[in-house]
């Protein structure tokens, strides 16, 4: 009886261990060598890549540097010829500035010397002066004005019309930029070149009205004093130029109308009451 009992503890301990092994054999039965091998290798690949992409940076690092060496010594190349450049543009500007003060003085010095001149009545070397300060300075209004009139006085009228519209040119490019701008709006040296321009201008328009009066052009001339009193709406000197052509061209209802403007304008005028009278004789 008690030989059986260490029997029963026996087999009761065997089936046990069976149970035991049945129920974790399905989990051994799924373990696969051959992918423990491959994750093994794999975090191997992984390591050996991975010194590898370590290694290839700096190799290609080095080999990129040594590349670039070239373009960076190139790019400071470039650098320092443009600051050179400019330095050179700097003093050529700073002489150009220097020949430019040096031109206004020549200028200054030729119409100093203009104004002796026409004291002396010597219009040849007078021109010869104008066309010397052009030659320095291809915008400068007065001297264009100043040629222009020249011509005028000579009697080359053809001439007096050329110069003179090309100084109109000039200067109705400039007032196209200022004339829309109100005063308000404009700083002290703007409004004084803006008054500049206006003033040249409107009298430019006038010479040159002057030109076809003489031509008798009289359509053409009152189309340009109008562009004058466009500009100085009250000038007497405009109006009195406009009745006196308008008179010329017999054409009694715009003289009425100019001669009531200059009325208003200049009612001290001593030419009103003969005025008048040629007015009413057309």
């Amino acid at each position: 009886m008690y030989n059986i009992i260490p029997l029963v503890l026996i087999l009761i301990s065997l089936g046990v261990i069976i149970v035991i092994v049945v129920r974790k054999f399905s989990v051994l039965a799924n373990l696969d060598v051959d992918s423990i091998q491959s994750e093994r290798e794999a975090k191997f690949k992984e390591r050996i890549i991975s010194n590898r992409l370590k290694r290839n940076y700096f190799k290609y690092y080095a080999k990129v540097t040594r590349a670039l060496k070239p373009v960076g010594q190139a790019t400071r190349g470039f650098f320092h010829s443009l600051f050179k450049k400019l330095l050179e543009y700097k003093e050529d500007y700073q002489e150009q500035k220097q020949a430019e003060a040096l031109d206004e003085n020549i200028q200054e010095k030729l119409f100093s010397e203009i104004d002796e001149l026409i004291e002396k009545d010597e219009l040849d070397k007078i021109e010869a002066k104008y066309i010397k300060i052009i030659s320095l300075d291809s915008k400068n209004i007065k001297a264009f004005r100043g040629l222009g009139r020249l011509y005028f006085e000579r009697k080359d009228f053809n001439e007096a019309k050329q110069t003179m519209e090309h100084a109109i040119r000039l200067l109705e490019r400039d007032y196209n930029v200022y004339e829309p701008l109100r005063n308000e709006d404009l700083n002290e040296e703007e409004r004084v070149k803006k008054d500049d321009i206006s003033r040249n201008l409107s009298g430019s328009y006038f010479d040159l009205a002057l030109v076809y009066k003489q031509q008798e052009k009289y359509a053409e001339a009152i189309i340009s004093t109008d562009k004058a009193l466009a500009i100085e709406a009250n000038n007497p000197r405009f109006l009195d130029a406009k009745l006196e052509i308008s008179i010329m061209n017999k054409d009694k209802d715009l003289a009425w109308e100019t001669f009531e403007k200059l009325k208003a304008a200049n009612p001290e005028n001593q030419k009103l009451e003969e005025l008048a009278k040629q007015i009413d004789e057309l």
